[in-house]
């Protein structure tokens, strides 16, 4: 039936999307004043803290189905959709907010399209292209990118470091990268 922890994790993650997007966009009066004396106001800290708490979500379900052999097809599904829905969620209305530049987001959802197409066009050939390690470096850097940003890059901030901007960089160029590397890896897959 696929309902074993880790899928019930992943669900719980997928459920927290849009509890996330309402905080994120949901102005509330007030500022909280975090790490390095920078403030943010109250939405933006709950909606980080449910940004976090979700990303957490992500490794700990991958963690638990593998170590206790517990992957089902189902978590196969549902997994890489609610990170893609966390991820490209976020990106969205921080475009939206004016956190961030909108090419990067073109980048981002425009690269989990074409591999997702790939992927698709592989399992009809009885393939299954699984996550390599560009790929997941660039998810790490990513909701590494999303915290900072949404925490106002905390301590760094009060450095003169714009580690933020910095990961968010890096996260594109992964984006990028990792996505050319599964299109070299599975060019057998259009002959």
């Amino acid at each position: 039936m696929g309902t074993n922890l880790p899928n019930k994790i992943t669900f719980f993650r997928t459920i927290l999307i849009p509890v996330f997007i309402f905080f994120l966009l949901f102005n509330i009066s007030g500022k909280v004043t975090i790490l390095g004396g920078r403030s943010i106001s109250y939405n933006i800290f709950i909606a980080a803290i449910i940004f976090i708490f979700a990303s957490i979500t992500d490794f700990l379900d991958g963690y638990l189905a593998r170590k206790y052999n517990l992957v089902t097809n189902i978590g196969k599904f549902l997994d890489p959709l609610a990170d893609k829905l966390l991820v490209g969620s976020a990106f969205i209305v921080m475009v939206e907010l004016a956190m961030i530049p909108s090419w990067m987001v073109v980048c981002v959802i425009a690269r989990e399209f074409a591999v997702t197409g790939l992927r698709m066009l592989a399992v009809e050939q009885g393939e299954v292209i699984a996550a390599g390690l560009l790929g997941k470096l660039k998810t790490i850097t990513q909701l590494v990118a999303i915290i900072l940003i949404l925490l106002g890059n905390p301590i760094f901030n009060n450095l003169g470091i714009a580690l933020d901007n910095i990961i968010l960089w890096i996260s594109v160029i992964l984006t990028i990268l990792s996505g050319i590397e599964y299109f070299k890896n599975s060019i057998h897959v259009f002959k």
